[in-house]
C-alpha cells in the first residue's frame, strides 16, 4: 500500500468529466480518478475548507460516525476492474475494526473531512499511476500539469 493525498481537481481533457489527482507523499506517482460532479464539488469544498449552512451527504458521514462512536481509520483504493476503481473504509468501532465498500470519491471526501490517510494498493499505484520520471519529456503531459495548475476548486462551482 502506498499512502496517498489529494493534489489537485481537474478535468478530464478527453471526455470533459472531473477529475481527482492523488499523489503519492514522496510526488513520484500521481494516479488521476474519474469522479461525478457533486463528488468533485464534495471534495473542493472539503479542500477549500469552505463552510456549508446545512450538512452536505459527507458532512452527515462525518457527523453520524461521530454520533456512534466511530472513527474513520483508512480509505482504501484496493482494487481496479472494467476501469473502474474500488475503496474500502476501515472505520474504527470500539474496539473492533468494520470494513465498509464505497466509491473512491466518496471515501476521499470523507477522508478530506475528516483528516484520515488515504492509500491506493502497490498494484493500482504500479499499473495506473503515471510517475514523473516516465512523463518528464512528455510535452502533452506538460500541457496537461500547467492546465491542472491552473484549475483552482471554485472552478467545480
Amino acid at each position: 500500500m502506498r499512502q496517498m493525498k489529494v493534489d489537485k481537481l481537474g478535468i478530464d481533457l478527453l471526455t470533459h468529466d472531473p477529475v481527482v489527482i492523488l499523489k503519492d507523499l514522496d510526488g513520484s506517482h500521481y494516479l488521476p480518478i474519474l469522479i461525478g460532479p457533486f463528488e468533485a464539488t464534495a471534495i473542493a469544498l472539503a479542500l477549500e475548507g469552505a463552510p456549508v449552512p446545512r450538512p452536505l451527504s459527507h458532512d452527515l458521514m462525518r457527523n453520524i460516525l461521530e454520533t456512534l462512536g466511530g472513527r474513520l481509520e483508512q480509505v482504501i483504493i484496493h482494487d481496479i476492474r472494467e476501469s473502474t476503481f474500488f475503496a474500502k473504509l476501515l472505520v474504527r468501532v470500539g474496539d473492533r475494526m468494520e470494513e465498509v465498500d464505497a466509491r473512491p470519491s466518496d471515501g476521499i471526501a470523507l477522508a478530506l473531512r475528516t483528516q484520515t490517510p488515504i492509500y491506493v494498493s502497490d498494484k493500482i499505484v504500479l499499473e495506473e499511476a503515471s510517475s514523473d520520471k516516465k512523463h518528464a519529456d512528455d510535452g502533452d503531459m506538460d500541457k496537461f500539469r500547467q492546465f491542472l495548475d491552473s484549475l483552482k476548486p471554485s472552478d467545480f462551482k
